[in-house]
């Protein structure tokens, strides 16, 4: 799993949805959360497998934590969209491959969105987050697979992050 391999995109994410299945799943109190997958036909990439799925479950973890938070503060009135994530791939040309992972959480104001990739930024409280899971994912899409990763998102609305990475590293 340490070595750079060519996998599957997708096998990386469904193993990660796997895992934080129970997180996803409704209880007395919570809405489940809906998974909307829409996976393009992408070629095997050459990556660091392990590391790579770790981007996923952090990222997937922060979506699942903000729509918990949303979820809690019950800002879902009559009728709103239920919490959901939706996560795209697609083949952005013929050396690059992009993973988008989209959730109609409360969203960011700027200030924050800006500070999301710095090493112990959080807004988690004390002893739910350490503020280096998208800073270590940061690392790991940008400098060990010279991709790139970027986080469009807007206050009260949704947070996407959208991460690009070439398909082959020589």
């Amino acid at each position: 799993e340490s070595e750079l391999k060519r996998v599957d995109i997708h096998e990386g994410l469904d193993s990660t949805l796997l895992i934080l299945d129970n997180r996803l799943q409704s209880n007395a109190e919570n809405f489940s959360i809906q998974v909307i997958k829409e996976y393009s036909n992408l070629p095997k990439i050459e990556c660091y497998a392990s590391e790579l799925n770790q981007v996923f479950m952090n990222i997937l973890m922060n979506a699942i934590d903000a729509l918990d938070t949303k979820r809690i503060k019950r800002d879902l009135k009559e009728g709103a969209t239920l919490p959901y994530i939706l996560i795209s791939t697609k083949v952005l040309d013929k050396n690059c491959v992009t993973v988008s992972i989209y959730d109609n959480g409360s969203g960011m104001i700027e200030n924050i969105r800006n500070k999301i990739f710095e090493p112990f930024f959080t807004t988690k409280p004390v002893g739910k987050g350490t503020g280096l899971g998208l800073y270590m994912s940061y690392q790991t899409v940008v400098q060990k697979h010279r991709g790139k990763i970027k986080c469009i998102s807007a206050k009260n609305q949704s947070t996407e992050l959208i991460i690009q990475l070439p398909i082959s590293q020589n």
